[in-house]
């Protein structure tokens, strides 16, 4: 399968990050994007450069996120806490949002991780309250200055 490839406003952004975490984070992706080829990918620029993964064109019915930050890779998970977590692999304290810290390939390339990213899946589908219009596309949120 042809990775699907990083929208051009992405793409100019994160040429400012270091290189490792670039090329971390385009495992990342194409780590999630094989086993959710359907998913629509949200693009953002806030406090982090982050690609969403929903269900839908909307960000409510996301099931992960990966923010690229100045020095680190997160793998995250918007309605983590609620989603079956067997092996405790989840960390943080919000309301909702739970990640797995990416130092490393072996850190997501694993079936414990494939298992959770399945159940966040599995989990915004059946959470999403109006069907899907939008398939397998990438979308740009990000605002140009």
């Amino acid at each position: 399968m042809t990775a699907r490839p990083l929208h051009p406003d992405f793409l100019a952004l994160l040429s400012f990050k270091e290189p490792e975490l670039v090329e971390l984070f385009c495992d990342l992706r194409n780590f999630l994007l094989g086993l959710c080829p359907d998913s629509n990918e949200l693009l953002y620029h806030t406090h982090a450069l982050t690609s969403v993964f929903s269900v839908s064109e909307k960000l409510s019915d996301a099931f992960c996120m990966l923010p690229i930050y100045t020095n680190h890779v997160n793998l995250g998970f918007n309605k983590g806490r609620l989603i079956d977590d067997p092996h405790k692999l989840l960390t943080g304290t919000g309301n909702l949002i739970r990640h797995i810290d990416v130092k490393q390939p072996s850190d997501y390339r694993n079936s414990k991780v494939t298992a959770l990213v399945k159940e966040a899946l599995r989990f915004a589908i059946e959470d999403m309250d109006s069907p899907v219009k939008t398939v397998g596309k990438t979308i740009s949120k990000i605002k140009k200055k």
